[in-house]
């Protein structure tokens, strides 16, 4: 919470390169099915959370825009790709799995339906491991180390004596 007593939530890409602060609640939270929206994630959907009404605020870096329609613009990192917003005449949404905490942020509604891959559905229904389960795996996974960025803010990334 900041001083006010308002929620405060931070986020970013992947690499770290683009982080971003939000004083103030956030609007509804919701998944697109569109097309657009499939594309633009590289998903099932995109997972969307209005900052209408909260101060956004850049903290490092500066995301790139892709003009995905006459009227709406998609922000991404340009280092690593990861997609951060929906840019319309109405406001700004950001990518709920770019936050540091996407757990806090459940969607409430679903638009574009018309687009829902018809799997999607079903999808917690399919068996499931934990990551260390798939046994054929384990030797590459125990040796892997993430240079992601962590879920939370940094002084500077990435950190010294490594390049992205």
């Amino acid at each position: 919470m900041s001083l006010d007593n308002r929620p405060v939530y931070s986020g970013g890409c992947q690499c770290g390169a683009v982080r971003f602060r939000v004083e103030g609640a956030l609007g509804h939270a919701s998944v697109c099915h569109c097309r657009m929206c499939q594309k633009a994630f590289g998903a099932f959907y995109a997972p969307l959370v209005s900052v209408r009404d909260a101060k956004l605020e850049w903290t490092r870096g500066e995301r790139q825009t892709f003009q995905s329609s006459n009227l709406v613009q998609r922000g991404f990192c340009a280092e690593c790709g990861t997609p951060l917003t929906y840019e319309a005449p109405d406001g700004v949404a950001l990518a709920i799995g770019a936050f540091d905490s996407p757990a806090e942020i459940a969607p409430v509604f679903q638009w574009g339906i018309e687009g829902k891959l018809p799997y999607v559905d079903a999808i917690h229904t399919l068996p499931g491991k934990d990551t260390m389960g798939d046994e054929e795996a384990v030797a590459f996974l125990s040796q892997l180390v993430s240079y992601q960025h962590p879920d939370h803010d940094t002084d500077t990334w990435p950190p010294e004596g490594r390049t992205q």
